[in-house]
């Protein structure tokens, strides 16, 4: 399944779950209502007690969150996702230009490399078949050892490159992995926020718990923003390697001792650095809207990823210093 239409399947999941909020209203009214009633009767009695006309102004605080309790999905839920979903549609559409760029670069890039190698008398023979036969066909019956080689260098040219690749979508697949883990996280915490919501906003009529509505709003608007600092982080990430590709072309077209596998190397060493960097959403994210209560959950997520960041990048990064020193030594 393609990974777009995963976080496609989270957005309605999203939709399919809202209706719950619906089921939380009943238990939320009775909270709400019987708090109006302590919070009515202290205030009345209060001004009674102290002979001053009653304050009518902060009365209506419970009667404007039992609205919003009765309207839930419609007043809250939809106003706030209303006002935020624009972010989100920027923020995708700047994500979508970045990478079909990078999807063109990196074509081009792929084909300036296959040109360069059959173009060299002395290796177009690694990668085309025509060339590989007629070098072949140039070798007498007793030039076994020389044919041999051949098929020897030529294996070990698609061995390197099997491998390049397939380190190469092992971290595209991290890569896709990370972003989905923030978006799986987001999904489930918007979800929570929004079946409990209610409850939340009928124990905020209770005299303590005021403070109970406001975090609620924080605290889902910081969710709801991990999507688009995803974006942009993704987008950032494209561009630099729009960036870097843009230099690989300059170089393979104007210097031709141009070495295209060390530049492998950084983008492996790149995409290392944006896996780690996926998981420093959620912190992000609290910077644009404090939210409290969730700090714990962002320093225990930055730490899992650093370590297993630390893992992957050992791993990865001492078969890719081995690929290297590889193709060095054949290079001499």
């Amino acid at each position: 399944m393609d990974v777009e239409n995963i976080h496609q399947i989270l957005r309605s999941l999203y939709g399919e779950m809202m209706p719950l909020c619906g089921n939380m209203a009943g238990v939320a009214k009775g909270i709400a209502g019987l708090g109006a009633l302590f919070y009515v009767a202290y205030r009345v009695w209060q001004s009674l007690s102290r002979a001053e006309p009653i304050d009518v102004f902060p009365l209506l605080r419970p009667i404007i969150i039992g609205i919003c309790i009765m309207f839930f999905p419609t007043i809250v839920l939809e106003t706030i996702n209303s006002v935020l979903s624009p972010v989100v549609q920027g923020t995708n559409n700047m994500l979508q230009t970045q990478t079909f760029d990078m999807n063109k670069y990196r074509e081009q890039k792929d084909r300036l490399e296959y040109e360069a190698l059959k173009n060299n008398p002395e290796k177009a023979y690694l990668v085309d078949d025509d060339i590989f036969e007629a070098r072949l066909k140039e070798l007498g019956v007793t030039d076994v050892a020389d044919k041999l080689g051949l098929y020897v260098q030529r294996g070990l040219y698609n061995a390197e490159k099997g491998i390049q690749e397939a380190m190469r979508n092992l971290l595209e697949i991290l890569f896709q992995a990370a972003a989905l883990v923030i978006d799986v996280i987001r999904t489930f915490f918007l979800i929570v926020l929004a079946i409990l919501g209610p409850v939340a906003f009928g124990l905020s009529v209770w005299d303590g718990f005021q403070s109970t509505l406001s975090q609620w709003l924080v605290r889902y608007i910081s969710v709801y923003l991990w999507l688009p600092v995803s974006d942009i982080f993704s987008c950032i990430l494209a561009k630099l390697q729009i960036l870097m590709l843009q230099n690989d072309i300059i170089e393979m077209t104007q210097n031709p001792s141009y070495a295209i596998d060390a530049s492998n190397v950084v983008y492996i060493i790149f995409m290392i650095i944006g896996i780690i960097g996926y998981f420093t959403v959620p912190t992000v994210a609290g910077w644009i809207v404090q939210a409290g209560g969730g700090g714990a959950f962002s320093k225990n997520l930055n730490s899992a990823a650093t370590k297993a960041g630390a893992y992957v990048a050992g791993g990865l990064g001492a078969s890719a210093g081995n690929i290297a020193g590889k193709l060095f030594n054949q290079g001499k």
